[in-house]
């Protein structure tokens, strides 16, 4: 049985175990929305870092020649 929490419309103690539970739907669905958004720009941040790495290795292969030259390959 849930028992409400004094002063908090939205929690309630779970009897059995003690728990303090939030019933709040809509601050859960912002939490869900903003952790999925935090997600998105990690993943826009690690592709952008991806093309500045792939960036940097083409400009020093443009500076100093491909990697496969070094080794005396004539191609």
């Amino acid at each position: 049985m849930m028992i409400p929490v004094e002063g908090h419309p939205n929690l309630y103690r779970d009897e059995k175990t003690g728990a303090i539970i939030n019933c709040d739907n809509q601050a859960y669905n912002q939490y869900m929305n903003a952790m999925s958004s935090r997600k998105v720009q990690r993943e826009e941040i690690n592709q952008i870092k991806r093309d500045i790495d792939e960036i940097k290795t083409l400009l020093k292969e443009l500076l100093n020649g491909p990697k496969w030259h070094k080794f005396g390959n004539n191609w």
